[in-house]
């Protein structure tokens, strides 16, 4: 069998948010350390048209098609399309169906899933609108608002793992580190238990920032990518760190995104565990023992 291209391309198709064929797909991947394909979401995928021209698209770059469509009829309109252009496609609802309507002894509705619009809907969507307003060391101003606050150099992941705890309903904020500068005062002064810091090392961070570099049709030998300068960053980082013995540092340099948001959400859940503890134990040494 072949082997997958590092840099393939994967297009997930839906007709409704496309978030659960994301995360099955995020999930497996992560089981695939070595590879970095390009995935691109296409949702709401609700005429014959919108699913054609995805199709289209993703023959273009030769793309990997997973797709979560409940109707008969335009999953195999999807499938004709895909044969025609010779690409290799996923269904990861339609064999389910068809088991559940077997086993259930009737049919699917066949109508597209919409997110439940209740209030942990509305909290997301308001948290994905704090992590792109606080993305990058703006606002400082509502760091204290934030639930959590990302601090790390250019390139460690602060951006997407924003978004991707976003997506959790968590208000994230991220502050970079630059190389002779401070960090806000800001930082400072808000709840401590709530800032981690990012680090990776120099051969990851190296590469990554070449391709970056490469991709905007820039020299790859700038300072920005240097290996001098990056060993400065990240002992000027790794000094930060030192003096905030209270944040915990990831190391992302192996880890797939939610390979990080758990470590961060494990800390950040055992942190609340204790605060609640704490905030429990002055009432019970003031009541006395309830024995």
């Amino acid at each position: 069998m072949t082997p997958f291209p590092e840099r393939g391309s994967i297009y997930v198709l839906s007709d409704a948010t496309a978030e659960t064929a994301e995360r099955v797909l995020r999930a497996a991947l992560i089981q695939f350390r070595e590879a970095r394909p390009d995935v691109r979401i296409f949702s709401l995928l609700r005429k014959d048209e919108q699913i054609e021209d995805a199709v289209r698209q993703a023959a273009v770059a030769n793309a990997l098609v997973i797709y979560t469509i409940v109707n008969h009829e335009q999953r195999e309109l999807l499938e004709a399309r895909a044969q025609v252009f010779q690409l290799q496609t996923v269904d990861l609802i339609g064999t389910l169906m068809r088991s559940l309507s077997g086993y259930l002894g009737t049919t699917p509705a066949g109508r597209p899933g919409l997110p439940e619009l209740n209030q942990a809907y509305f909290d997301r969507i308001e948290a994905v609108e704090f992590a792109v307003k606080h993305d990058d060391g703006q606002a400082v101003g509502g760091l204290a608002r934030a639930d959590i606050v990302l601090v790390g150099l250019s390139r460690t992941s602060k951006t997407p793992l924003s978004t991707y705890l976003a997506q959790k309903g968590l208000k994230v904020a991220n502050v970079p580190i630059v190389l002779g500068l401070p960090l806000p005062h800001e930082l400072e002064d808000i709840d401590q238990s709530r800032v981690f810091g990012l680090t990776i090392n120099v051969g990851a961070l190296i590469r990554i920032r070449r391709a970056r570099l490469k991709a905007l049709n820039m020299p790859t030998d700038t300072e920005y990518a240097r290996r001098d300068h990056v060993v400065r960053e990240l002992q000027y980082a790794r000094e930060i760190f030192d003096a905030h013995a209270q944040w915990p540092v990831i190391d992302v340099s192996e880890k797939a995104i939610e390979e990080t948001a758990a470590i961060v959400l494990r800390i950040r859940e055992g942190r609340l565990r204790q605060a609640a503890l704490d905030g429990l134990a002055p009432l019970a040494a003031d009541g006395g023992s309830e024995e």
